[in-house]
């Protein structure tokens, strides 16, 4: 099945923001038309995940991050660097993804999937 991988890689507002909509909408109509979609939050806007409390630009991406989970999209991160912020029980129990970034970087490129990054 054809695959859409949103890389959310920079923690910039509009790189949060953009990246999580795009997604979004993405999903809307990836299942219609026998595609898929997934999200990989690397780097510093990995960071960013479980800031709930933070500026509105972070507080809107972890919103968007659990209602892309909750209609069912994987959304991913790495565990490495999940364990080395502390982060990995809080992440897991939201319902992310998490693995190595490495294998997930391949293995998006065996499976032929287009990587958009953000």
């Amino acid at each position: 099945m054809p695959k859409t991988v949103i890389h959310v890689f920079h923690d910039d507002d509009d790189s949060l923001a953009t990246g999580t909509r795009v997604a979004q909408r993405i999903q809307e109509i990836a299942p219609d038309h026998g595609s898929s979609v997934e999200v990989f939050c690397f780097g510093p806007a990995q960071r960013r995940l479980g800031g709930r409390n933070g500026p509105e630009s972070v507080v809107t991406f972890n919103r968007r991050i659990d209602e892309l989970i909750a209609d069912g999209v994987v959304v991913g991160a790495c565990v490495n660097s999940a364990r080395a912020d502390g982060v990995e029980d809080e992440l897991t129990s939201r319902g992310l993804t998490l693995r190595v970034a490495r294998d997930e970087f391949l293995r998006f490129t065996l499976e032929g999937a287009t990587v958009v990054t953000f």
